[in-house]
């Protein structure tokens, strides 16, 4: 199969070239395998290689599945395949192998998705850029100077390069959105408690929540279908929905009320080209037939973000110390990464206290914000404050990291701690030609509604046949 033939499909289209047997899953394997040895040098997405494993299991049959024989990608941090390791981006992880597989793992096998490889990632998802020092910067294949976003990076990297068509990502701050916005995809978090994280716990808090990043909108609403099944002992789930996604996408969304805004929550936005894009889809919305106002958004932004940032610092020495048991010893500040040593240093000085009066706020800031879902259907707003920043933007030396953190990623953080879903469109573009992500966010475990209205938008301003140069 040749890329020019692999490329113009999305999984879904791929998956009826298999079901129909035009191609077999092999064909469309190789294709896979050989555009990743292609374009993989130059953005470092796939940092490891499972290619021969999948040829096996493609020989000898894949399960049939809405997605039967689609190769596909899972990041290297939250989802374990037996066999091989799950390194969270870090050294530290180096030979963590899985015993066995995690359970979204499992539902990928048994929706036929034939797996060859893990995507880059920041040491414990912690950046909103792939710049690990372990696995090396990952790059963006719209342009090799600047981020593929974080920290889903690879996965998007990959997407974006002609890899797959889709790829597993996860989202707790903004993970799945901001690199899907950096690399012009469509990204979809889901509600908190949609996908189950078996057998690990939550992640931060609550705040982690895993999907996928796609090309099409339909493979986002099918791989969510495949995902979507709780576990045994999950400490909270949302049962899968009465109506499958997949034939959401199409459906009319009716008349939505949209709520819209071109301020930025964790910082200003004062990128001209950011506001235009939130001001011309707030427009589009509007000729679609819906109804569109602009809003002020509610809530303690502030107290939420602190309780977040407790929370993650936490996670972080909640990691650092378990290796150093599973151990025998203590893990040296020269095995992880500058930042990471400086969140487990502030985990360290977060009380019990100062937990759960941080959970109360990012309560009190998901019950603020349900306010405003009890007028509108759907909130509209930028997802990043620009478009892809140069690699070691944030860490370049003599600089507040913190302010140019959030002035990139002013607005994904506060949908992590509501549990609301949330998307990202490629709506708008630089003046340079680089994808500018819009942002919508829906009705706690309303996916529905948001497949519904993005696929309205897609039909209107399809975006698939727009790729990087790469």
């Amino acid at each position: 199969m040749k890329f020019e033939d692999y490329h113009r499909h999305d999984a879904v289209g791929l998956a009826g070239l298999i079901a129909k047997r035009e191609v077999s899953a092999g064909e469309v394997l190789e294709a896979a395998v050989s555009r990743m040895a292609q374009v993989n040098p130059k953005v470092n997405a796939v940092t490891l290689d499972l290619a021969e494993r999948a040829r096996k299991q493609a020989a000898a049959g894949v399960p049939e599945g809405p997605l039967s024989g689609v190769p596909y990608l899972v990041k290297d941090l939250g989802v374990q395949i037996a066999g091989t390791v799950t390194s969270g981006g870090s050294a530290m992880w180096k030979d963590a192998v899985a015993q066995t597989d995690s359970a979204l793992a499992r539902a990928y096998r048994e929706a036929g998705l034939v797996i060859f490889g893990k995507t880059n990632t920041p040491e414990f998802g912690l950046m909103p850029v792939t710049e690990p020092s372990f696995l090396g910067v990952c790059r963006n294949p719209w342009d090799l100077s600047r981020t593929s976003g974080g920290s889903s990076g690879g996965a998007a990297s990959a997407v974006a390069a002609g890899i797959v068509p889709a790829a597993h990502a996860s989202d707790g701050g903004g993970s799945i959105r901001i690199p899907a916005s950096a690399c012009g995809l469509f990204g979809l978090k889901p509600s908190r408690g949609r996908v189950s994280f078996a057998p690990a716990g939550e992640g931060w808090a609550g705040a982690s929540a895993m999907h996928a990043v796609t090309r099409s909108v339909r493979d986002s609403a099918v791989l969510l279908d495949i995902a979507c099944q709780p576990e045994p002992g999950d400490p909270y789930y949302l049962s899968p929905p009465s109506t499958p996604y997949a034939q959401e996408v199409g459906k009319a969304p009716g008349k939505l009320r949209i709520g819209f805004t071109t301020a930025g929550l964790a910082a200003p936005i004062d990128n001209p080209e950011v506001i235009a894009g939130v001001t011309a889809t707030a427009k589009l919305c509007e000729n679609l037939g819906h109804t569109v106002e602009e809003v002020t958004l509610p809530g303690d932004f502030a107290a939420m973000a602190l309780g977040a940032g407790n929370a993650i610092a936490a996670s972080v020495v909640a990691n650092i110390e378990a290796e150093a048991a599973k151990r025998g010893r203590p893990v040296g500040e020269e095995e992880v990464e500058p930042l990471t040593w400086a969140m487990y240093r502030r985990g360290q000085t977060v009380s019990g206290g100062d937990y759960v009066r941080g959970l109360a706020a990012i309560h009190a800031y998901g019950r603020a914000m349900a306010t405003l879902f009890e007028t509108y259907d759907v909130l509209l707003l930028a997802t990043l404050g620009g478009p892809a920043i140069p690699i070691g933007w944030l860490t370049e030396r003599g600089v507040n990291g913190t302010e140019r953190l959030f002035a990139f990623m002013p607005n994904t953080q506060a949908f992590n701690n509501t549990g609301q879903p949330c998307m990202t469109m490629p709506l708008a573009w630089s003046v340079e030609g680089l994808p500018l992500g819009i942002q919508f966010v829906g009705r706690m475990a309303d996916e529905a509604t948001l497949f519904r209205l993005a696929a309205q938008i897609e039909q209107a301003t399809p975006w698939f046949d727009r790729t990087a140069p790469l």
